[in-house]
């Protein structure tokens, strides 16, 4: 049992919610485009998202080398880092990005095969289904818990309304991260030959995608939010 001064899980939970690009739209508001751009972390979170994936695509195409297409963005992540500390920024974005970029290089450096700089990131997405799938399976769509939990509305499921948008905007996910394994794994099991195709459409169905998905997902969550009273202090 938690004492007075520790937290519940389900506060535990929702603080780590509030960090997340989710919670940059109450459900129920309206999301406009300086909602998206600031979920996508606004120019700064676009250059770090973006520059390593194609830094990678271009040193690749010019030299076909493992090590310098590897190196570069892992540079380039430094430099992120670098610049956050001289700028006496949060580095804590920049640090998970090194991070996913530095043990993506470490596994094709180890492996030989530069396509397998992107293993790790298939790996992640198929996570990212199953839970998604598995959410659905035992009835609490997880786009569903995560606004239950952002709008302390523990009585989301006995809405229908509420319910099947959930599962709508929950499939929407299975959607996106279903297709990036469709698209991504053959050109992975393609090997070398298909790694700047990879690379490519890694980039296009990155944050592009994410962020089309998102919008989509606060306009699902729009549609029964809109207008609702003071939320619900029940649990989830």
């Amino acid at each position: 049992m938690n004492s007075p001064s520790e937290p519940s899980a389900s506060e535990a939970l929702r603080k780590s919610l509030e960090k997340s690009p989710f919670a940059s739209v109450t459900p129920g508001a309206t999301p406009s485009a300086r909602d998206i751009w600031g979920a996508l972390g606004g120019p700064r979170g676009l250059v770090e998202s973006l520059l390593p994936g194609l830094s990678f695509l271009v040193v690749y195409s010019l030299t076909q080398s493992l090590w310098w297409s590897v190196g570069v963005p892992v540079a380039v992540s430094v430099a992120f880092i670098a610049t956050r500390l001289i700028q006496r920024s949060p580095i804590q974005p920049a640090l998970v990005g090194f991070a996913g970029i530095a043990a993506s290089a470490a596994v094709a450096i180890l492996s030989g095969r530069p396509e397998n700089n992107f293993v790790l990131g298939l790996w992640v997405n198929g996570i990212s289904l199953a839970a998604l799938v598995v959410s659905l399976l035992v009835g609490r769509p997880l786009i569903g818990v995560i606004a239950g939990v952002l709008t302390s509305d523990g009585r989301w499921r006995e809405d229908r309304a509420k319910r099947v948008m959930a599962t709508v905007a929950t499939l929407l996910w299975v959607a996106m991260f279903g297709l990036r394994l469709v698209v991504q794994v053959p050109l992975y099991l393609a090997g070398a030959e298909a790694v700047q195709a990879l690379a490519t459409a890694r980039l296009l169905m990155g944050v592009p995608l994410y962020g089309a998905t998102l919008w989509l997902t606060w306009l699902l969550l729009r549609s029964v939010y809109r207008g609702q009273a003071q939320p619900s202090t029940d649990r989830i």
